[in-house]
């Protein structure tokens, strides 16, 4: 079968891509914007990707087209599959049905921490000799892909609860039919389709309608939020995990940074966790994975050291280089919450080192600002934040700068960012790119001028 994927060049797009092509598809597709690492790795696949969405990008004599969630009516290309009667679907229901079936799914779900988590329970499930399939919504450093189909009875898949596409408003993990689901958190995001917060606890407990009796729920004990969802209705044995004792996974911290971390089981120290990972968030991501290890039936305490050797996910705090004493960072928060928790496990490392913030506010939730009012607490902890203000963001960034504790100045393209952050920059320094888009390649040019000077 022949697919063109519009939109491929989007984490998940792009995963649905490289598991096309392993099942033996021939694969291509376009996009609006391709950009790393996505980009290098279909460019590794062999995938033929175009630029942009005229409806000559698609073959005449491709079989389907798997329409991502990014693309609405009006979009040339989707307008051009509906008047032809093209066969279409999206990428969670081809998903669901050409490479789940008589597989036990492990879903992550969460506002926050999916990929790492994935990724990490993905890492474990390997470890162990499982060989796990998996989608993940980043290129996992260990595996050196997004996604694979794998040889083993598990596929662990990024549960998100965004939109499925422009015909199917459902969240894409209903499709998934876990028979383990990672709750990590639930707060408000993507204020494009969600009203409030409700309307997102509603469609987290569609997923766990979808988690049979024999099947497990790991989640977040110290969240208010999941504990109303499955207040909701629950048929699923539960387990809890977190920093509390009382709950069925826990961890003890013994580095304040996170890196070093004892994991408990009903009360039993199965041992203890060092790891390059920082930051409680990381913590709770880890201890999570291992839960869900623990619920197909994997060995966790002799899994554990494992996690040494854990190497974690391009664009999540991933250190890009260092030059004259300052060291660079890539990272893909972009809701408050995740700047604050990644931000406080630099800190940890870092101690008294100046912390330097490059910030664009680029997802949906954050153009339209529905995360205004908490993005300047959320940068307390950085001494000099630079804000990408680009002329289309549609709300004042002013308030915003005013309002950081720290040294803070907006610019408007990435040019007068880089320019900025090259005044204030010095030895010692940690160099923070904060963005979950391309930021116009912001961080290594960043990088390349450093080393030019």
């Amino acid at each position: 079968m022949k697919l063109h994927i519009l939109g491929i060049a989007g984490t998940f797009m792009g995963g649905v891509a490289a598991l096309a092509r392993e099942r033996g598809h021939a694969v291509e597709g376009s996009d609006q914007a391709v950009y790393p690492p996505m980009s290098t790795q279909l460019e590794r696949l062999g995938i033929a990707l175009k630029q942009g969405y005229s409806p000559d990008n698609m073959s005449a004599d491709c079989d389907e087209v798997v329409i991502g969630n990014a693309l609405s009516r009006g979009n040339p290309a989707v307008e051009a599959v509906l008047d032809a009667g093209r066969r279409y679907t999206s990428g969670a229901q081809w998903l669901s049905e050409q490479v789940l079936p008589g597989r036990d799914v492990l879903a992550v779900a969460g506002t926050h921490g999916k990929t790492t988590t994935t990724t990490i329970l993905s890492f474990l499930l390997d470890r162990a000799g499982r060989d796990p399939g998996f989608l993940i919504g980043g290129v996992a450093e260990d595996f050196g892909v997004s996604a694979r189909i794998g040889t083993g009875r598990e596929f662990v898949v990024e549960a998100d609860e965004y939109d499925t596409a422009f015909f199917d408003k459902r969240s894409k993990f209903v499709h998934y039919r876990p028979l383990v689901a990672i709750l990590n958190n639930l707060e408000y995001d993507h204020a494009d389709i969600f009203p409030d917060v409700a309307a997102i606890q509603r469609q987290f407990h569609h997923l766990v309608r979808t988690v049979p009796r024999r099947g497990r729920l790991v989640v977040n004990g110290h969240d208010e939020r999941l504990r109303e969802v499955l207040a909701m209705g629950c048929w699923t044995p539960v387990e809890r995990f977190g920093f509390d004792a009382g709950f069925e996974w826990s961890a003890r911290k013994l580095r304040e940074d996170g890196s070093a971390f004892a994991v408990s089981h009903r009360g039993v120290e199965l041992g203890s966790v060092e790891w390059p990972m920082l930051g409680d968030h990381n913590v709770l991501n880890g201890l999570a994975a291992l839960a869900a290890c623990n619920a197909v039936g994997v060995d966790v305490a002799a899994l554990i050291p494992a996690l040494a050797h854990f190497s974690s996910v391009k664009r999540r705090m991933e250190v890009i280089g260092e030059h004259a004493g300052i060291t660079i960072y890539d990272d893909f928060a972009h809701h408050p919450t995740a700047i604050r928790t990644t931000l406080a496990g630099l800190r940890a490392k870092v101690g008294d080192a100046r912390i330097v913030v490059a910030m664009e506010p680029r997802s949906n939730s954050m153009r339209l600002g529905a995360h205004a009012d908490a993005l300047a607490p959320s940068l307390d902890i950085a001494d000099a934040v630079v804000f990408l203000a680009r002329p289309e963001l549609p709300w004042d960034a002013d308030k915003v700068i005013a309002a950081i504790r720290g040294d803070a100045l907006a610019v408007a393209d990435a040019d007068a960012l880089i320019a900025r952050l090259r005044e204030r920059a010095r030895a010692g320094d940690h160099v923070v790119f904060m963005s979950n888009g391309g930021f116009d390649g912001a961080p290594r040019r960043f990088l390349a001028a450093l080393r030019d000077a």
